[in-house]
């Protein structure tokens, strides 16, 4: 019998184990793929970081002149990490960026197994999470979120075991601020040494870009890195309340001071929910829950940026809810917003009963997830909320045995 009560679905272990044979040629298909890509395309943002890295010595050039038609929007600790690979010529430095952000990514799914608390093959999980849209165009564009979402869950898996963390929330948020709603939670948490230690690393690593680059420094904390006019807000790749009202409304004018309230209630429903759930001991959900919050609260999230789609689908699939996690899993790999006039096609500006759901189904997605992940800890309230051995052994025998899948 099925070592697990609800098992409904069987599957004949000669179709498993021939499914396990063509996961790893999948993968390495894909691993391929990159590479080609990469030796290939001149992606835009990895030129972008990439000039930066030749024009972070040079005053206030870094942020005053455009770089491949295009403005510098990352920090200047960002840019100086681009010092050595502005060294290399353009195509080598590419390739070498491209198959660390790989790396980067598998060492994530590795460690949201490990949050997960799941015997699930890894090659699997990063063959099907490549195919998330957030993920290869991060790769398309030559990105930095991979390298994001690693120091986060390496942190948060730290915290999960007791251990002292904070370094790694730290560096990525002096790559890129919005990492910085890890901060919070840490501190909401009680977790004030972890905290501390997050700060730290962001002022350590601030400091020695303010050193290398003190104009340039100078200049985007004092105007640059709120001023969202050098990003096309609108655009569609925009999955934030603030790109969503923009498009909705026909521009940023038309968004009032009122908007303010919006980022931040989300951010405190979001951050309670994220406490509530790490005040139980389920680290992912509060990591998953965390990451759709920043993509939330901030004003640009970038289809790209979602990838924390990664962690939220493993909660989705932990908690049995197969159903939920294979319609999020199908919405960002289908990606829908790409499918709907966009570009400056008039029909991209304004409210459609059915585009304007469509168009911004990544922010409505995270919507769900949050309000989906409250429901649930109300309807778990009169429960432990930590994960008992005995369901964890079964859930395992489950996953080892090819003749029982969960289905919710």
């Amino acid at each position: 019998m099925c070592p697990v009560a609800r098992c409904s679905l069987r599957v004949p272990a000669d179709t498993f184990i021939g499914m396990k044979r063509w996961v790893p040629l999948v993968l390495a298909l894909e691993a391929l793929g990159i590479i080609v890509f990469s030796a290939a395309y001149d992606s835009l943002d990895f030129r972008i970081y990439w000039l930066g890295g030749h024009a972070i010595t040079e005053g206030t050039d870094l942020y005053q002149a455009q770089l491949a038609d295009h403005w510098f929007t990352n920090t200047p600790f960002m840019a100086a990490l681009f010092t050595p690979l502005a060294d290399l010529p353009l195509p080598p430095a590419r390739m070498l960026w491209q198959l660390a952000s790989l790396a980067a990514f598998i060492w994530a799914c590795a460690t949201t197994l490990k949050l997960a608390g799941r015997e699930v093959s890894l090659v699997l999980v990063a063959a099907a999470g490549l195919l998330l849209e957030p993920v290869w165009h991060t790769f398309f564009l030559g990105q930095v979120n991979l390298f994001l979402l690693a120091l986060v869950l390496a942190d948060m898996h730290r915290v999960a075991l007791g251990r002292p963390a904070g370094i790694g929330i730290g560096i990525a948020t002096a790559i890129k601020l919005t990492p910085a709603v890890f901060v919070v939670l840490l501190l909401l948490t009680k977790r004030t040494k972890d905290a501390v230690t997050a700060t730290a690393t962001f002022a350590v690593c601030t400091l020695l870009a303010y050193a290398i680059a003190p104009d340039a420094s100078r200049l985007y904390w004092l105007h640059t890195f709120y001023d969202t006019s050098r990003v096309g807000v609108p655009y569609i790749s925009n999955q934030s309340p603030y790109g969503m009202l923009t498009r909705v409304l026909h521009g940023k004018a038309e968004v009032g001071a009122w908007y303010n309230a919006v980022p931040l209630t989300i951010g405190v429903c979001g951050l309670v929910l994220a406490v509530a759930w790490a005040r139980r001991g389920d680290w992912l959900g509060a990591t998953a829950v965390t990451g759709a919050t920043g993509l939330l609260v901030s004003p640009i999230s970038w289809a790209h940026h979602w990838v924390w789609i990664v962690p939220a689908l493993a909660v989705l699939i932990r908690n049995n809810n197969r159903k939920t996690a294979l319609a999020g899993y199908l919405l960002f790999v289908l990606a829908p917003p790409w499918w709907t006039p966009h570009n400056g096609d008039p029909l991209e500006y304004g409210f459609h009963v059915f585009l304007t759901p469509v168009a911004n189904c990544y922010l409505l997605a995270g919507v769900v997830f949050l309000t989906h992940m409250a429901i649930r800890l109300r309807i778990t309230s009169g429960h432990d909320g930590r994960r008992r051995p005995a369901r964890d052994a079964a859930a395992s025998r489950a996953v080892r045995d090819p003749e029982c899948l969960q289905d919710d």
